[in-house]
């Protein structure tokens, strides 16, 4: 299926003003959901409630307003909202080019791609070319849905990306958490470098992941819909376990692919660097049907 494209825009490269099209460059896959059932099996239905009379209100009989005071709001009509959303510049305003790598992902939010619109080709072409020689993306802004985004625009494989960028109030800081300084010694500093050697790869492929949890999880319903009972599996939690096991220990068995030994009580515990076996994806009976996925949050923003 082709894909849709959900806005047309213009791309503002100095005076150059490049027609694209923007596409959403990620879905999110089906989740396993359950649903909300009474005891007798049936199913139940939301509602909305008048907080003055405790009547139910329809959907139909809605209208949205802004508070702008405790329990004082200022309503507006459907046409209202269209404006509001219809104000908005459909420009992509850039505004620097720096590195490629200057750009924190922990700042990164929703991605859309940019494809040429018609009569756009060319301008579209030499910007990214541009963009690729020198090594840097841009930095724009772009108003859109009644809110300004800091936007990243960079080259990817044959395209553009449209990277929305959440504003520094947004991002906590990793400075809150008051991590307390560890000194390391060069010996197990030595073993982890050559830890890190030996399972390091020099590129992310995607398709080497899957979700074995969702797999998991289906499996253990087709065994319920096959009126088998579902039991919990002893699973042992992150630092709950008997034997401690002593960091460069550890260490060496991770490089060797042997159980470390356990060690007297230290105060040093490292359970999770032990290698873990790949499970083999679990095949999911046919009788079960896919359950829808979740609308997308409301901050997606399409």
């Amino acid at each position: 299926m082709a894909a849709r494209s959900i806005a047309s825009l213009s791309l503002s490269f100095g005076l150059v003003s490049i027609p694209v099209k923007l596409y959403s460059a990620t879905e999110s896959s089906s989740t396993v959901r359950f649903n909300l059932l009474a005891a007798d099996g049936s199913r139940v239905k939301q509602q909305y409630v008048s907080e003055k009379d405790q009547k139910v209100v329809e959907r139909k009989d809605m209208v949205k307003g802004y508070e702008f005071e405790k329990d004082q709001f200022v309503v507006f009509t459907a046409d209202e909202l269209k404006a509001l959303e219809e104000g908005a510049r459909h420009t992509i305003d850039i505004v620097a080019f720096i590195p490629d790598e200057a750009v924190d992902p922990l700042y990164y939010d929703k991605a859309y791609f940019l494809a040429p619109d018609k009569r756009g080709g060319k301008p579209y072409a030499l910007l990214m070319e541009a963009m690729r020689e020198s090594g840097r993306c841009a930095l724009a802004k772009w108003a859109w849905k009644t809110k300004q985004y800091v936007v990243q625009v960079r080259v990817a494989e044959d395209g553009l990306v449209l990277q929305q960028l959440l504003y520094a109030d947004e991002v906590r800081s990793i400075k809150d958490l008051d991590i307390e300084p560890v000194v390391v010694a060069p010996s197990e500093l030595k073993l982890a470098l050559q830890l890190i050697d030996q399972i390091s790869q020099d590129e992310y492929d995607p398709s080497q992941f899957v979700d074995e949890e969702k797999s998991r999880v289906l499996a253990e319903i087709d065994r319920k819909i096959a009126g088998k009972q579902i039991v919990a599996s002893e699973r042992q939690e992150a630092g709950a376990a008997s034997n401690v096991i002593d960091l460069m220990d550890a260490l060496r068995a991770s490089l060797t692919g042997r159980p470390a030994k356990a060690a007297p009580k230290k105060t040093a515990t490292v359970s999770d660097l032990a290698p873990v076996k790949a499970r083999k994806p679990i095949k999911r009976a046919a009788t079960v049907e896919e359950v829808a996925p979740a609308p997308t949050r409301a901050r997606a923003r399409k």
